[in-house]
């Protein structure tokens, strides 16, 4: 009796040290920054950490994100920033608490966003960046050339106001967000365009962080500070349209040109109506579904370009009626 007691309890104890094995090498913890996709069928994750929900073109970015998202199968966490760099770094460091595969980062400021990207490279993540660049190098950056857009709106500038060497004007430049590698860029590549011309003076108006309101703010001041201002630019549509509306209330639009930047549909529509000059095209739902398919790409392990360029355009009286939809937030061009 009692050896088969001490038998059964030895098969007992045998087949709970084989069970205990097996359990130890069939369990194990994923490693950071491996999918979560690999050698099964859950979803990857995309981190997308946005600058602002504000504006009309981040809102389409981010929307554009979670549907190229979706269509890929992918499950994707969005945050807004709501301009803080400081709530944007601890953003993306409570995603990677989450368990995201890879980042895609809209970055506040270019070089304020350190942290984020240290934390991303300490987790094996990889960040692809959408819109603005960083300072520091990451997997891929989805945009478009900044530089390049604000000098077509610069000749585009100098051509409503007389042509190359005949221009004559006082411009207001509506800026977007201090600091900021758009902002910087935007005003760069107009100057290069407009300061070569010796009859045209730029008024430079405060920040207004790309959004409407505070545009339509800033600009009661600056057109009451000058009354014979001949054109607008401002860094984005939504900004140049809170200058249009400001105009419009002072039965100034037949004597102020606009030009803006984006391709916002409300824009272009306006120039079909003859009160917006032109813009410069800046579709966000094409960048956003760009940035997401190049983060799974990453994501994957297949290899991505360090830029991918998204493509920019003019649209004036002559394509306006072309690219305008009315169901679209943004123009479409091909």
């Amino acid at each position: 009796m009692l050896n088969k007691w001490k038998k059964g309890n030895m098969l007992m104890l045998t087949t709970l040290a084989a069970t205990l094995v097996f359990a130890g090498c069939s369990t194990g913890q994923s490693t950071g920054g491996q999918s979560s996709a690999e050698g099964g069928n859950e979803k990857l994750v995309i981190g997308f950490s946005n600058v602002t929900s504000e504006s009309p073109f981040y809102t389409a970015l981010a929307d554009a994100a979670k549907a190229e998202a979706e269509r890929q199968g992918a499950d994707i966490i969005v945050m807004d920033a709501q301009n803080n760099i400081e709530k944007q770094n601890a953003d993306v460091q409570d995603m990677i608490t989450k368990g995201i595969d890879v980042l895609i980062l809209n970055p506040t400021n270019p070089s304020a966003v350190t942290p984020a990207l240290e934390a991303a490279k300490q987790a094996n993540i990889q960040v692809i960046t959408v819109d603005r660049p960083t300072e520091a190098q990451v997997t891929s950056f989805v945009g478009r050339d900044n530089k390049a857009m604000g000098e077509i709106a610069g000749k585009q500038a100098v051509a409503l106001l007389g042509g190359e060497g005949k221009a004559q004007g006082k411009i207001i430049e509506i800026q977007g967000d201090a600091g900021g590698k758009v902002m910087m860029d935007r005003h760069d590549g107009f100057h290069a365009a407009v300061d070569k011309e010796s009859g045209i003076t730029v008024v430079e108006g405060p920040y207004s962080d790309y959004v409407r309101a505070k545009a339509v703010k800033a600009f009661q001041d600056l057109l009451q500070a000058h009354p014979d201002v001949n054109l607008v630019y401002a860094h984005n549509d939504d900004m140049a349209l809170g200058a249009l509306q400001v105009l419009e209330q002072n039965n100034m639009l037949e004597q102020v040109k606009i030009v803006g930047i984006d391709g916002l549909s409300e824009a272009v529509k306006a120039i079909m109506d003859g009160k917006y000059s032109a813009t410069v095209f800046n579709d966000p739902g094409k960048m956003g579904a760009m940035a997401v398919d190049t983060a799974l790409k990453a994501a994957k392990g297949e290899q991505v370009p360090d830029y991918v360029d998204a493509g920019t355009g003019l649209i004036d009286a002559s394509n306006a009626a072309d690219v305008y939809n009315e169901a679209d937030v943004f123009a479409q061009m091909n």
